[in-house]
């Protein structure tokens, strides 16, 4: 019963902060529709690259975004192949190993020792083993790591993050990174978001466009 009258007298709470953000954030503004339907399951999903030296300054925004977001939405990493700076088979693996790192349990740890592998020592990836022997410097068990990279599932994912790729970049949608899409339907402008307050801002956007249908 308690939890039926809070409930209730969050409603009004939450409509009335529904319709603020209304007025504040406008399509076509600070997000751009870029489907018509929204996806079976609220989501914000990030299409980024590790080679990216603006995904690498993001990533504390989106560490920072997952913490605040609401408890039946899902915060989805999707590794992109299309950047110049390694060639789109060793992009392919370095998605795989973003797949392996969620699997493992601990992606920021990993994926966060990708970016500082690339963009603070400076090194490059030329093979799976390069990025066998950075999990296992951050702790994973190499063997696990050598059958998750060979897995079904690790596989499977892999093409879902591709086909997503395609089908964002074909309704131009997709044409940099990072790009984050909510709910498959509004992507986030945010060259158009208050630059004094950035993040608190960004946060907020994503919570509304949660909502929106």
């Amino acid at each position: 019963m308690n939890k039926l009258l809070k409930s209730l007298l969050l409603m009004p709470l939450l409509a009335l902060s529904i319709g603020a953000c209304a007025e504040k954030y406008t399509e076509g503004k600070q997000y751009t529709k870029v489907n018509e339907t929204v996806s079976s399951k609220k989501e914000v999903r990030e299409y980024f690259s590790v080679y990216c030296g603006h995904c690498f300054k993001f990533e504390p925004l989106m560490h920072n975004l997952k913490k605040v977001l609401p408890e039946d939405s899902a915060f989805e990493r999707n590794h992109v192949d299309f950047l110049r700076a390694a060639s789109p088979k060793i992009q392919e693996m370095v998605t795989k190993a973003t797949i392996v790192a969620e699997q493992l349990g601990d992606a920021d740890k990993y994926i966060g020792a990708i970016f500082n592998y690339i963009h603070v020592q400076r090194a490059v990836i030329t093979s799976e083993s390069d990025l066998r022997n950075l999990f296992v410097t951050n702790g994973a068990d190499g063997d696990k790591f050598d059958k998750l990279m060979k897995s079904f599932s690790v596989n499977a994912q892999a093409k879902s993050l591709k086909k997503n790729q395609n089908e964002m970049s074909a309704k131009r949608a997709l044409t940099g990174v990072p790009t984050v899409i909510v709910n498959g339907k509004y992507k986030i402008e945010a060259a158009k978001l208050d630059k004094d307050n950035f993040e608190q801002d960004y946060q907020n956007l994503v919570k509304y466009l949660l909502e929106l249908k």
